[in-house]
């Protein structure tokens, strides 16, 4: 059975690390050997019962999981520490034949597989997920042209042209980027995924909601939600519908949403934002009314997106 690297800087105790990353591996499993590192939210690890939960499902599907401890501060030294423990993990696991394929999750794991790549040989595939560098800058966290910025678009194509295999999640990312680095990916594979949905769990309820409530669900604090849009929308509801309930599902933090959405308290108590485990989330979407979400638009980032809340709520 061919041995596959899964590196991530996700958490696999998060909502998205059940849903897009052991959503997958479950099947893979059957085929490959995996070993699987991801950096967990201390948080997170703290949660006994998840971690219990989460290496027994692992060790049901034979994946070795070896989890990390994913560092907030110091600012500057912690993400560089990070990428110095992904590398020896990684390097270490090829080096031993735990690798004979890496299979990175978006920019940063890219650049160590490309780097182990370089070292040994071992080919790795580039699973972009979304257009990173274009939603940093969406976020305003990035300046284009800036030395971060180069790069970043520097290890963009590097990887592109390197990878044994590039995922990405939509059709319209891939003729972006043909169109970008056409010597890059003149003779490159691409396969397009777009995130998964468990229908076995998005279903809808067997019973009508017994409220009129209007949520949402994920994080909202990105800097390519548009917060400020949902706000409106709910404000605009509230105005209309004076029994209307809202809620926000995320494990953002709880006042940073409530000061964005309701900074007048208009809406009071009819606002709920809290976090629910992964495996609880189709509960909440099987009460809602209307499920809401609004994305930065026009805008390069746009290209590369696919929400894995709009699968669910189409579920």
């Amino acid at each position: 059975m061919p041995s596959t690297l899964y590196l991530t800087r996700n958490g696999l105790l998060e909502p998205l690390g059940q849903s897009q990353i052991m959503g997958y591996l479950k099947g893979l499993s059957k085929d490959y050997h995996i070993t699987l590192i991801t950096f967990e939210k201390p948080e997170d690890m703290a949660d006994t019962r998840a971690m219990v939960k989460a290496k027994a499902d692992c060790k049901a599907q034979g994946i070795d999981w070896r989890p990390k401890t994913f560092r907030r501060s110091p600012k500057l030294v912690a993400p560089a520490w990070s990428m110095f423990e992904m590398f020896w993990s990684a390097y270490k696991a090829a080096r031993a034949g735990d690798a004979q394929l890496i299979h990175a999750r978006s920019y940063l794991p890219a650049a160590t597989a490309w780097a182990i790549y370089r070292l040994t040989g071992t080919p790795f595939i580039f699973d972009m997920r979304a257009l990173w560098p274009e939603e940093l800058i969406t976020a305003g966290r990035l300046c284009r042209g800036s030395i971060i910025h180069k790069a970043l678009v520097g290890l963009e194509r590097r990887c592109l042209r390197d990878a044994a295999l590039v995922v990405s999640l939509t059709e319209a990312a891939t003729h972006y980027l043909k169109k970008q680095y056409p010597n890059e990916l003149m003779n490159q594979d691409i396969a397009i995924i777009p995130t998964c949905t468990n229908l076995e769990r998005f279903i809808l309820s067997s019973e009508p909601p017994s409220a009129r409530i209007y949520g949402c669900i994920g994080t909202v604090l990105s800097g390519w939600f548009r917060l400020d849009w949902l706000a409106t929308f709910y404000r605009q509801v509230a105005a209309r519908d004076h029994d209307a309930i809202f809620e926000v599902v995320t494990r953002d933090e709880k006042n940073a949403v409530r000061s964005a959405l309701d900074p007048d308290g208009i809406l009071g108590d009819r606002l709920a934002i809290y976090p629910l485990p992964s495996d609880r989330v189709q509960e909440a979407l099987q009460e809602q009314s209307a499920s809401v979400m609004f994305y930065a638009g026009g805008e390069t980032s746009e290209l590369g997106r696919s929400p894995t809340r709009m699968g669910e709520v189409l579920g």
